[in-house]
């Protein structure tokens, strides 16, 4: 019998509730008043958050937190005090636990449904806990599948581009007055989060993953393909594989939208509305008189031949601008005016770690990227450079963390050719990502490969060195990108203190 994820009030349990993808799904189900509880190594401001809406966070992930689930009520009041607001209190293993506003008690003898992500190994302990007490499992995708089907569904698939697009749509609609729940990967300041609740049974907004093959789960009203290339080869083999996965999404979307820009998407998919800007390409959206400036970019916008209007983004980048064409396509399919359209979106400030301003002091600027793939580093760098000679910025500094051993051996030779909008580039030792390193690779390897096609590349193996040696390197006018999927935009608040005092 094939489990299904229930929403009528059973328990859910996430293993590492801080995560970006878990903790938005345990958002929106606490903010659903159902019974959320998780477990995560560090305390943050997304389990701070969590712990506000009636979350229960567990500070380890151990075996013994699925003892909540377990204890008579006796039990648990007399093990417990609880306190409004989150407070601390002690738990019986031992260590301290924070309980948010809900009723603990509304846990008490059903064993929870159990959420992971790919992250999850049968090794951890909670996880093993879970099984052996019979405790229904599910991946992360499960719940979002299960979200998307109970509600008016719009989900942003692509290599590239997702957290941007499915945010740029959520904020549209808004914007509009349309209500919509939001689930992306990205943590957006409209919403103070990666997840805000909406009207119940209206749009659903998700940001859909192909990294793990779990996107054939989905089965939206209206899907969303941005672009498809390689960019897991720790579960892909070959392009081929990751198409048949978006040809399987595709099938079970009612509507699907797709980027004509992409010629995989293009030649392998056939959507039923698509976008491009290229006007040759006969997409149904399209633009002219695209301009980019250290403003910001603006175009002429047509559907289907019709001239629409003039739509400006604050948001660098072209690339950003196809983001917002498939925003446009969704909107106009949902009934919304361009204009409605053009005034949300022109107030959009982007994603967290989107090209994100962290600071400015001493005429450096310091950016904050999530690009780890070749191709989202060359889009990245060149909106970068579009704003060369505007705002007394003269000089684009990359400081990149190559992001797993598997794609760094990969797109070796596109890594090494993708910093050409730098005028200077740092690069780190690799960020594993818990890989165990089989192919034999360092970041040394690709600094030398980068030198091969760039003349300014200093390698920096150790974040610590790194940091003390970048306030000496920089210079007035710069433009600093941090980019990578890792931890690298941690030492940014102490690269600008350094910088402060220097």
């Amino acid at each position: 019998m094939v489990k299904t994820v229930d929403f009528s009030g059973r328990p859910f349990h996430f293993i590492g509730i801080g995560g970006i993808g878990m903790s938005a799904l345990a958002y929106v189900l606490a903010k659903r008043q159902l019974p959320v509880s998780g477990s995560d190594l560090r305390s943050t401001h997304i389990t701070e958050r969590l712990q506000g809406v009636g979350a229960h966070i567990f500070s380890r992930q151990e075996a013994t937190n699925l003892e909540l689930f377990s204890n008579s009520p006796e039990q648990i009041l007399e093990t417990v005090s609880v306190a409004a607001n989150g407070n601390d209190l002690s738990y019986r293993n031992g260590h301290t636990e924070t309980f948010g506003d809900s009723n603990i008690l509304s846990f008490n003898k059903t064993l929870p449904q159990v959420i992971c992500s790919t992250a999850i190994s049968n090794s951890n302990s909670e996880y093993a806990a879970a099984r052996e007490k019979g405790c229904p499992i599910f991946h992360r995708s499960d719940v979002l599948a299960a979200l998307i089907r109970d509600y008016q569904s719009i989900a942003v698939a692509g290599t590239h581009g997702k957290t941007t697009t499915s945010s740029l749509i959520g904020y549209m609609l808004l914007k509009a007055g349309v209500d919509p729940t939001i689930i992306v990967g990205g943590e957006v300041d409209a919403w103070e989060g990666n997840a805000r609740i909406g009207a119940r049974g209206g749009y659903l907004v998700a940001e859909a993953d192909e990294s793990d093959g779990s996107l054939t789960k989905h089965y939206p009203n209206i899907g969303i393909v941005t672009n498809i290339e390689l960019d897991h080869p720790d579960h892909y083999q070959t392009l081929d594989d990751v198409v048949k996965t978006f040809q399987i999404f595709e099938t079970q979307c009612d509507i699907l939208i797709g980027c004509l820009d992409c010629e995989t998407v293009a030649t392998q998919l056939t959507p039923s509305i698509t976008y491009s800007l290229d006007s040759n390409k006969g997409a149904d959206y399209t633009v002219k008189e695209l301009k980019s400036d250290h403003n910001g970019t603006t175009a002429q916008v047509w559907e289907k031949g019709h001239y629409l209007g003039e739509m400006r983004l604050t948001i660098p980048g072209n690339h950003n601008f196809s983001n917002a064409l498939a925003a446009i396509a969704v909107g106009r399919k949902l009934g919304l005016e361009f204009s409605v359209i053009a005034d949300a979106l022109l107030t959009f400030a982007g994603a967290k770690r989107r090209f994100e301003q962290r600071g400015h002091c001493n005429g450096v600027t310091f950016i904050d990227d999530y690009a780890h793939h070749p191709s989202e580093i060359e889009a990245t760098l060149s909106a970068a450079r579009s704003k060369v000679d505007g705002k007394n910025i003269s000089r684009v500094v990359a400081i990149f963390q190559p992001h797993r051993y598997s794609r760094t051996a990969t797109f070796l030779k596109e890594f090494s050719a993708c910093f050409n909008h730098a005028d200077l580039v740092f690069l780190t030792d690799i960020y594993s990502a818990g890989e165990v390193n089989l192919h034999n690779i360092s970041g040394q390897d690709l600094a030398i490969a980068v030198q091969d096609n760039h003349a300014q590349v200093i390698y920096e193996p150790c974040l610590k060195a790194l940091n003390e040696a970048l306030p000496s390197l920089l210079q007035p006018g710069d433009l600093v990108l941090f980019l990578g999927a890792g931890n690298l935009n941690q030492i940014i608040p102490q690269v600008i203190s350094q910088y402060q005092a220097a």
